[in-house]
């Protein structure tokens, strides 16, 4: 479950992780919102593509079918041979890597015109650490596509249920098995710290209102209704930083 440097991997919650972020809409508006974003900016032309802690392949799969080249790297075996899996039943090919983030650059034939790297950075014990690295993988005139866990949610979602001895202690990190990531990321640091390498092109919430609807309104809502709300509010300006994921569309600056 620890990976390098004291990184969290998921060899031991593979299907739990699965079963969760993908067996619901939760992960159906998440993908939604991820596919449309991408679909707005890419070239209508095959790509190369790398997944950064590819998962269960879920996104590396829909660009594949589209068309593209995709390689997956991903440094659990479980979640990668779960990609495989998938993959497989689809009948489409695609390159497996089990590997950290932080071996990449020597086992990869970089750069690629699209690198992926969502709900990476908030699993990490040095998230700004790996934005260099990303920044080698990613091609002069290619895109990064990347989505992380949104600190401001996670404060507003314990404002609404009153947790504010939590709050006053700061306490944000998920704990033993949980699936709370253990450092959600403040978005203004983050842009901060992406500034001189990357230009942030386009921006979308994921989940702007799902995850603050009450119970009894989420079991009533029809999914293609979600959907719909969803894609549609993703950039409101009123909303958009509610996401409890962010994704943001960026390009590499040139490298001084």
């Amino acid at each position: 479950m620890t990976g390098q440097a004291g990184d969290r991997h998921f060899d031991q919650l593979a299907v739990r992780f699965a079963e969760k972020i993908y067996g619901g809409a939760k992960g159906a508006i998440r993908l939604a919102v991820l596919q449309a974003d991408l679909a707005e900016v890419l070239p209508g032309r095959p790509l190369r593509v790398l997944d950064v802690g590819a998962g269960l392949g879920h996104m590396a799969l829909w660009l594949a079918q589209h068309g593209h080249q995709v390689t997956l790297a991903e440094p659990a075996a479980p979640m990668l041979e779960g990609a495989r899996q998938r993959f497989a039943e689809a009948g489409l090919q695609a390159t497996f890597l089990q590997a950290a983030w932080q071996e990449l650059l020597g086992r990869l034939d970089a750069p690629y015109d699209l690198v992926l790297c969502h709900a990476v950075l908030e699993w990490l014990a040095e998230p700004h650490s790996i934005l260099p690295v990303l920044h080698q993988l990613t091609a002069a005139d290619g895109w990064l596509s990347l989505a992380f866990y949104n600190k401001d949610a996670l404060i507003y979602r314990n404002l609404l249920k009153g947790h504010f001895r939590k709050l006053r202690r700061e306490e944000f990190a998920g704990e033993g098995q949980s699936l709370t990531p253990q450092r959600p990321l403040d978005p203004r640091e983050l842009e901060a710290q992406m500034n001189a390498n990357w230009h942030i092109e386009c921006r979308s919430g994921v989940r702007v209102f799902h995850d603050y609807m009450p119970a009894e309104f989420q079991a009533k809502a029809e999914l293609l209704d979600l959907l719909e709300m969803e894609l549609a509010y993703r950039r409101h300006p009123g909303f958009q930083g509610l996401g409890r994921y962010l994704h943001w569309l960026c390009r590499p600056r040139p490298v001084c």
